[in-house]
């Protein structure tokens, strides 16, 4: 084998094999600026490509030969979508197999997308757990808060499944399949064979053990089932609890906030997105919550749910109880992993990927927030449809790579701009952080070798892409630093150097 070079696409993680980086990136959409060269001797691969839209926005890649009216995940309108047009030339040789696709969000829809794409001929059958139509989990807060109806959820209209020669089961669920015998069982012990398997089963919610969970009206945000159950209990002053304040639970607050509720959302942690935000930053988020009306209680022991059938409260170690009549719990999802292990595929976290997002078993695949790769679980919606889009290809003969995607959140939170990347919590005295407040926005940057390598964005999304450019391609800032800068001075050398 020859040394090749490597074009790792910083959006998706795509790799392209070849002399020059690709006009476009078959997954997103990305142009050659975003592709970072690496090198390897592996044997070149061909390519994917097709019509696309990308939304400036949240990422999210529409098929066809104009962009949508609005963005379904953001609601942007057609003037925020970039085109990218690539030449279609298959991902290999596509086969005429049979695909079994188990999960109807994101990552199995892309997975079925992508397939037939590349494959007229290949035999599709995706499996969705739920009775509804694959829809756009990500928007069920939005839906909560009246932004959208229920049809503005769905993904595709059931025709387009039959249009597109998609086997479409759904209220289906698999009770385990056998990846030596290609054959998955189902519910009803109904047996479906298999050429390649792609699980895209994504996670559940976990619940602490806290006492009390199991009362009525305590409840999660996963489903539409779930996010229709709340609707149904919303009533003027309604009392209602939110235990987690991510991002999921914030989301949800501000959107039973909007409906009329009374909102007291806990957080165990000193300030909110613990993961994503520094103090400074969840303080700035603390106090945009509460100027919409939601009560933020950080640092928050619950020692139980209290209530009699039904609940009533929620009592802290404190000794203080919040009355509720409704408790949404947001405390993070775990892999669904449990018929992985069973079937004797590798699974740490969760299912065990390698970079064609193939398991332990060749056959099978895994995706989104199911699968772990190079000991990641992403659990975000971008690289479930990216993971989603590669999978499909790879099952019909493609030699696509996923190299992984640089760990950043672009989010929009209670209306606010966020945006957070890489170490944004200094562990020792190696790292020099800088900052400013002012105007509705927050500046944070973190260097440590003289090089950038994390940052907050509250309120002004501006030097986002850049930041992100200047950490994945570990460029030097030592000179910038020798100059004892301030925070203007930082971000206007990192607005030079993107120009």
């Amino acid at each position: 084998m020859t040394n090749e070079k490597r074009w790792i696409c910083t959006l998706c993680g795509y790799v392209h094999q070849g002399s020059t980086p690709p006009d476009t990136c078959p997954i997103c959409g990305a142009t050659p600026d975003l592709f970072e060269l690496q090198t390897t001797t592996e044997a070149p691969r061909q390519e994917s490509a097709s019509d696309q839209w990308v939304c400036l926005t949240c990422d999210y890649i529409h098929q066809g030969t104009s962009p949508p009216a609005t963005c379904p995940i953001c609601g942007q309108g057609a003037e925020q979508f970039e085109p990218h047009r690539a030449d279609q030339q298959g991902a290999g040789a596509a086969e005429a197999v049979s695909v079994v696709i188990v999960g109807a969000g994101i990552a199995g829809v892309s997975a079925a997308e992508s397939i037939r794409r590349a494959s007229p001929a290949a035999r599709i059958t995706l499996l969705g757990k739920e009775p509804d139509l694959p829809y756009y989990r990500i928007n069920l807060t939005r839906y909560l808060a009246g932004e959208i109806s229920r049809d503005d959820l769905t993904m595709h209209p059931e025709q387009w499944y039959t249009d597109n020669d998609i086997i479409l089961r759904l209220s289906t669920e698999m009770r385990g399949f056998d990846p030596a015998s290609g054959h998955l069982t189902l519910h009803t012990h109904e047996q479906l064979a298999f050429d390649r398997l792609i699980l895209a089963m994504g996670a559940h919610p976990f619940v602490p053990p806290i006492p009390g969970a199991t009362r009525k009206n305590v409840t999660v945000l996963r489903t539409l089932g779930d996010a229709d159950f709340i609707l149904g209990q919303l009533r003027p002053g309604l009392n209602c609890t939110i235990i987690g304040g991510g991002v999921l639970g914030l989301e949800a607050a501000g959107a039973l906030v909007k409906r009329g509720a009374s909102v007291t959302q806990l957080e165990g942690f000193p300030w909110l997105m613990p993961q994503q935000l520094n103090r400074t930053a969840g303080g700035l988020l603390a106090r945009h919550a509460e100027k919409l009306g939601i009560t933020i209680r950080t640092d928050a022991r619950i020692k139980q749910i209290d209530g009699d059938e039904r609940v009533h409260g929620v009592l802290l170690e404190s000794g203080e109880s919040i009355a509720s009549d409704l408790v949404v719990i947001t405390a993070g999802v775990r892999c669904n992993s449990y018929l992985p292990r069973q079937a004797q595929l590798t699974v740490n976290q969760g299912v065990v990927v390698d970079d064609h997002l193939k398991s332990s078993a060749g056959n099978i695949l895994a995706v989104g927030d199911l699968a772990e790769h190079r000991g990641v679980c992403y659990g975000t919606w971008v690289p479930a449809q990216f993971q989603g889009s590669i999978a499909g290809l790879n099952a019909v003969g493609g030699k696509v790579e996923f190299a992984g995607i640089p760990r950043s959140n672009t989010l929009k939170v209670l209306n606010f701009d966020l945006f957070s990347i890489g170490q944004v919590h200094p562990d020792d005295g190696s790292y020099q952080s800088f900052e400013q407040m002012g105007n509705d926005c927050y500046h944070y940057v973190v260097f440590r070798d003289s090089r950038l390598v994390g940052a907050i964005l509250m309120g002004d999304m501006g030097p986002a892409a850049a930041i992100k450019h200047l950490i994945e391609a570990r460029t030097s800032c030592s000179d910038l630093l020798h100059r004892n800068p301030d925070i203007d001075g930082i971000l206007a050398f990192i607005a030079a150097g993107s120009r």
